[in-house]
């Protein structure tokens, strides 16, 4: 089967690559990114290598169809937050084509992007630190001491800000922003793969993280983790992977935080604790036999070092004159 893996500059793309190639089943893999020389480019042949427009781009999702039609792609895999939604829009053109894409429905989506539509929705499901969007009917006497301010919509860690209320109640209001409690107790982050209603969840706490990413983690066995991360993905939908982020409070207990609806880039931790998610989600859309959960996974740790490939200076030209012309012809 030929596989089209996005963000192939990412830790997610990489690490699902790396998860396929470990398992049984056989993928011939095509990377694609917006950046002419993203690292997981080098991972495949250069006739497998595909430069696309901006996620945001409008050109975004003709480019994607042609490269799959062009590189005979049975699977998508897209990892980047800003070309879930363009993606799933584009799902029944991508299936008419044969192409089957590793992706949750466009509603739990559209759910998990937004963070206040994520708290909305898991309101009474699970606990949650005290939110509100900032804008003319934020009330600060709802909170006190230290908050943490961030975009509805974003991932890894970008625009997020620590701040005393009384600074936050100073600022102008922002509706594409919001505001939440801040939680003393430690972080985890659960993979969880949903496949016909069952859930398993693998939680690990993220002991180092370095630009989003944890560069060191451990797996925690923790059955009120994995509960309240199943519960999580049951009620806003996902079909498939995602990852949910979850923290402590005062009294020990786990708060939902935010929910990733693609690949995390700390999977690799997730396959070597006995659950190959990335194998599994190519089984489910496949339609082939495969496990269902909640699975077994054993206790292990990860610390994430660099890893080099090498190659001819004269292939960085090459790559970005290959990118140029690709994008005249669009």
């Amino acid at each position: 089967m030929r596989v089209l893996i996005t963000g192939a500059g990412g830790p997610a793309a990489i690490s699902f690559m790396r998860g396929v190639s470990t398992s049984p089943l056989t993928a011939d893999f095509v990377m694609a990114d917006m950046d002419p020389i993203a690292s997981g480019l080098h991972l495949v042949p250069a006739s497998q290598r595909v430069i696309l427009p901006a996620g945001r781009s409008p050109d975004f999702g003709d480019a994607l169809l042609a490269a799959c039609v062009r590189q005979q792609v049975q699977v998508l895999v897209p990892t980047v937050d800003d070309e879930l939604i363009a993606v799933a829009r584009m799902r029944p053109a991508l299936e008419a084509r044969g192409v089957r894409c590793v992706l949750s429905p466009l509603s739990a989506l559209r759910t998990c992007l937004d963070k206040w539509l994520l708290a909305q929705r898991c309101e009474g499901v699970v606990p949650l630190p005290t939110t509100a969007v900032f804008d003319d009917t934020f009330d600060a006497s709802r909170f006190s001491g230290k908050v943490i301010v961030k975009p509805r919509r974003g991932s890894g860690s970008r625009g997020i800000r620590l701040l005393d209320i009384e600074e936050v109640d100073a600022l102008p209001r922002d509706a594409e922003q919001i505001v939440q409690g801040l939680l003393p107790g430690a972080e985890y982050s659960v993979d969880v793969f949903v496949d016909q209603g069952a859930v398993t969840a693998v939680p690990r706490e993220r002991a180092k993280v370095d630009s989003g990413v944890a560069v060191v983690a451990r797996i925690v066995p923790d059955e009120v983790l994995e509960q309240t991360a199943m519960k999580i993905a049951l009620a806003v939908g996902i079909e498939g992977v995602a990852n949910v982020q979850l923290r402590r409070d005062d009294n020990g207990v786990p708060n939902l935080l935010e929910v990733n609806p693609r690949f995390p880039g700390t999977m690799p931790i997730t396959v070597a604790a006995g659950v190959n998610m990335p194998a599994l989600a190519l089984q489910q859309v496949l339609g082939m036999p495969r496990e269902t959960g909640p699975l077994p996974y054993q206790a292990v740790a990860m610390v994430r070092t660099f890893h080099e490939h090498y190659l001819p200076v004269e292939e960085l030209g090459r790559i970005a004159a290959a990118s140029g012309e690709e994008s005249d012809a669009a």
